[in-house]
């Protein structure tokens, strides 16, 4: 009588090649898109910690792709994570250099517009404003103000720059007549934001200057509202050429300048990469910006100044 053979005596199952090279691609590919869907599409404090990270992804997306090289029959999927990176960061990041539109850096002619959250406490508001002017900075924005470092920069800018107005945490000093000023609450309870318009002898410019609510464990909403009440502010201003610069407390992707970037556009840093601002010993993340419309852009640069834990940004509009 015959007998049936133990499975211990039965050879392993084969597992197909090709089974495990679709699982593989699968495992790319959903980690690809996940990672698309985070990248600025997700409010909230997701969103926000994503486009922190969003310009040092391409560590990650590299590893990736070395993992999809190792797929046979499919290493076109080595791609994928790379082009994903790339698509999410131009979206909103424009960190190929200012040089590949053809323009270059050029302070004669054009409007020279600086900005610095000084840092409270650190008494170097002076010497902040001072390398500013010496750049060539025709508007100068300063965010995180107190009673010491307001009365350095008045002393220091008095006599280059002419025409101010201050408000809360936030000042403005300008070569150029400033002929209506106001301050904004943008929903926050207090001033931190101020809209002022700037007599150019080519036509006026509106220029909001805004020292954004700062992010706190479990919460962003003061943040997340005056960007918002920022956009909508802009949006419903008719005026052709606009400027919009401080400390934004938020990085470039961040879904909260939504609102923003629907209606000004940030320029490219003139050497390129990301202009990372803060902190300043070691740049991280941008928080800092200079958004415009109605310009031709010469690029954007960023500069140390002062004890700051910010560096300061500079961009020259034509």
């Amino acid at each position: 009588m015959s007998h049936l053979p133990r499975s211990a005596d039965l050879p392993a199952p084969r597992r197909s090649p090709g089974g495990s090279r679709r699982r593989a691609g699968a495992a790319i590919g959903a980690t690809a898109f996940i990672a698309l869907v985070l990248l600025g599409f997700v409010p909230g404090i997701v969103g926000t910690a994503v486009a922190v990270l969003l310009p040092w992804l391409w560590i990650p997306a590299l590893l990736l792709a070395l993992a999809a090289l190792r797929v046979r029959g499919r290493r076109w999927i080595a791609v994928v994570p790379v082009l994903v990176w790339a698509l999410a960061v131009s979206t909103s990041i424009t960190w190929l250099p200012a040089a590949i539109t053809g323009s270059a850096w050029e302070t004669d002619g054009n409007l020279v517009v600086a900005s610095q959250n000084v840092q409270a406490g650190s008494a170097t508001a002076d010497a902040s404003a001072r390398a500013l002017q010496q750049r060539g900075a025709d508007l100068i924005a300063l965010t995180e103000l107190d009673a010491e470092s307001r009365e350095q920069a008045i002393a220091e800018l008095a006599d280059s720059h002419p025409y101010s107005y201050l408000v809360g945490t936030v000042g403005l000093w300008s070569t150029l007549p400033i002929v209506e000023a106001h301050p904004l609450d943008l929903g926050l309870g207090w001033r931190r934001a101020l809209a002022a318009q700037v007599a150019a002898p080519d036509g006026p410019i509106e220029v909001y200057v805004i020292h954004a609510a700062s992010l706190r464990p479990g919460s962003q909403s003061a943040r997340d509202t005056m960007l918002r009440t920022l956009g909508d502010t802009i949006a419903e201003d008719g005026a052709e050429r606009v400027v919009a610069i401080g400390d934004f407390n938020a990085a470039a992707t961040d879904p909260a300048l939504a609102a923003i970037r629907a209606q000004l556009d940030e320029p490219r840093q003139e050497a390129g990469g990301f202009g990372f601002t803060w902190p300043a010993a070691f740049p991280l993340a941008r928080i800092d910006h200079v958004y415009q419309r109605g310009f031709e852009v010469s690029g954007a640069q960023t500069l140390r100044t002062g004890d700051s834990d910010h560096l300061a940004i500079l961009a020259a509009l034509g």
